[in-house]
């Protein structure tokens, strides 16, 4: 199954971009870097998922290596991140892991 477009292309909310700034301190940029950087892990969300839409949870590292949880939606082949943040610590303990 594949999850990402190809190309990775994001379709941010002005609204989301200074939410995850303000209250999670992660910048679009930071965001962005985890979906392109390798180990990243993504499974569906299907508590949040509906018939029209899909959701998703990816765990990922930045280049200054920060762990980041981010939960996003696929929208006209664009990835809309809802939220991003700091992994808590038993989503960091199971990426260490994987």
């Amino acid at each position: 199954m594949r999850v990402l477009p190809k190309p990775i292309a994001f379709q941010w909310d002005t609204g989301n971009i200074h939410k995850n700034l303000i209250k999670h301190n992660v910048t679009t940029q930071e965001a962005e870097e985890i979906f392109v950087r390798k180990p990243f892990y993504i499974k569906q969300d299907v508590k949040h998922s509906s018939s029209s839409e899909q959701r998703f949870t990816g765990l990922g590292k930045t280049k200054s290596n920060r762990l980041l949880f981010v939960a996003f939606t696929i929208r006209d082949e664009k990835i809309r991140v809802i939220s991003v943040r700091d992994m808590k610590r038993i989503e960091r303990s199971n990426y260490e892991k994987t």
